[in-house]
């Protein structure tokens, strides 16, 4: 039945993609992309990999989606043709196409017990993280302690583009989007005159938010961690500033504090790293942050899983009050 369901599901995963290739009307290749990316959390969940699933689900179906939908409000909403050569674009797709399914002949079965993964270092991160780390989540032990640079340096990618992104939207004259910001101040922008939406959001948004903190401070127990918690917290902020406006959303989390929670997430990570080598050990040896070191490596964790989460959290929503303080496109 499981494999049927997922069948059906990557059935629809095709027919929304093709849907959003097709559709010249960007608002709906929006919301059909919001779509798959709610079909593809399903998915990941019949796979096991419920941490992947929460991303998806508040990432590419709820923050991106409107990301896209500002972006477009900003310009036009339709579609512009503008290459000459479609058999060109044609020809790089299906050769894409290609290469990855030939690539798939390589790939073990689905569950199967012989893939190299499950014969190699999956066994001992199973074995050795309850005496190592004493952590039920396996995931979060390796992301947060046994691939500790990687998941410093992806940090750092969100750091990093988030500036990238603020640079971008903020080009122009500096007078623009000071006059919008006080347009911003004196006039309620959001739907707080539509009386359900204003209900609904006021009873959510808190369990949102509560979620969010759950999400993060249990990723050690079960699916979660920083890059999921700060998703579903800046998901909640969102969705406060769409039904109350942008200045009472600033008016809850400042800029200044999303500037804090972009930088200080990041430091916070260097931080722990660093006081790994003051401390006698190597940069991000968790085990000497405490006399026990199993505690040592579990402080460790939850102090870069907040600085991942601060961090996730400020650039998503830098970038939202960046896309809702400018002008559009005329």
């Amino acid at each position: 039945m499981t494999t049927l369901f997922g069948v059906f599901l990557l059935t629809l995963l095709v027919i929304t993609a093709l849907a959003v290739v097709r559709a010249r009307h960007l608002v709906v290749a929006v919301m059909l992309l919001g779509i798959f990316s709610l079909l593809l959390a399903v998915n990941f969940v019949l796979l096991d990999a419920a941490d992947v699933a929460l991303t998806e689900a508040a990432v590419g179906a709820g923050i991106s989606t409107v990301l896209f939908l500002g972006a477009l409000a900003l310009m036009s909403e339709r579609e512009h043709y503008g290459s000459s050569r479609p058999w060109l674009s044609l020809v790089v797709v299906v050769s894409a196409v290609l290469v990855v399914v030939y690539a798939t002949f390589d790939q073990p079965r689905l569950g199967d017990p012989e893939a190299p993964v499950l014969n190699h270092v999956g066994p001992w991160y199973l074995e050795k993280t309850p005496e190592y780390v004493d952590i039920p989540n396996v995931v979060t032990a390796v992301l947060g302690s046994y691939r500790g640079y990687d998941t410093l340096g992806e940090v750092f990618v969100v750091f990093t583009a988030g500036i990238g992104v603020l640079f971008l939207l903020s080009a122009g004259p500096g007078a623009q989007n000071n006059g919008r910001r006080r347009a911003v101040a004196e006039k309620k922008i959001g739907l707080r005159d539509e009386r359900l939406l204003h209900v609904i959001g006021q009873l959510v948004i808190p369990f949102v938010l509560l979620f969010g903190l759950y999400v993060q401070f249990h990723g050690e127990y079960g699916p979660g961690g920083g890059f999921q918690a700060g998703a579903l917290i800046a998901a909640g902020f969102i969705l406060y500033a769409l039904i109350e406006g942008e200045q009472r959303a600033l008016e809850a989390l400042p800029q200044g504090g999303l500037n804090f929670l972009m930088v200080g997430g990041a430091l916070l990570y260097g931080v722990v790293g660093l006081a790994g080598i003051l401390l006698g050990s190597n940069f991000l040896a968790y085990s000497v942050l405490a006399q026990d070191p199993v505690f040592g490596q579990k402080l460790g964790i939850i102090l870069i899983e907040a600085g991942v989460g601060m961090t996730v959290c400020g650039v998503l929503l830098r970038i939202f009050h960046a896309f809702a303080c400018r002008e559009r496109i005329r």
